[in-house]
C-alpha cells in the first residue's frame, strides 16, 4: 500500500514540475510594438492609427509606437512591413 502512495506521489510530482511555467522567459511583448501608418502625420488615417494604437497598447500593456512612412501612395509603409522580418525592425 505504501509503494503504491509513493508511486502515485511521484506521477503527480513530476506532472507539476512538467507543468511549472518557465521563470526566464520575457513577458510578451518584450519590447514595443510598432504599427506603420503609410500616410503623413496629422491626416485621418494618421489619427485613427495613433487612437488604435493607444487602444492597443491598453490591452496588450506594452508600449505601441505608430511609424507614419508616407509616400508612393502607401507602397513605402507597405514595403517597411513586407521587408521587416517581423521579431525585429531596424
Amino acid at each position: 500500500m505504501q509503494l503504491r502512495a509513493l508511486a502515485l506521489g511521484l506521477a503527480v510530482s513530476a506532472s507539476l514540475l512538467q507543468a511549472a511555467p518557465a521563470t526566464a522567459q520575457a513577458a510578451y511583448p518584450s519590447r514595443p510594438v510598432t504599427l506603420v501608418v503609410p500616410q503623413a502625420a496629422g491626416g485621418t488615417n494618421d489619427i485613427v492609427g495613433r487612437l488604435v494604437g493607444q487602444k492597443l497598447g491598453e490591452v496588450i500593456n506594452a508600449s505601441v509606437v505608430v511609424d507614419n512612412r508616407p509616400g508612393a501612395g502607401g507602397n513605402i509603409g507597405t514595403q517597411r512591413i513586407v521587408k521587416s522580418s517581423g521579431a525585429a525592425v531596424d
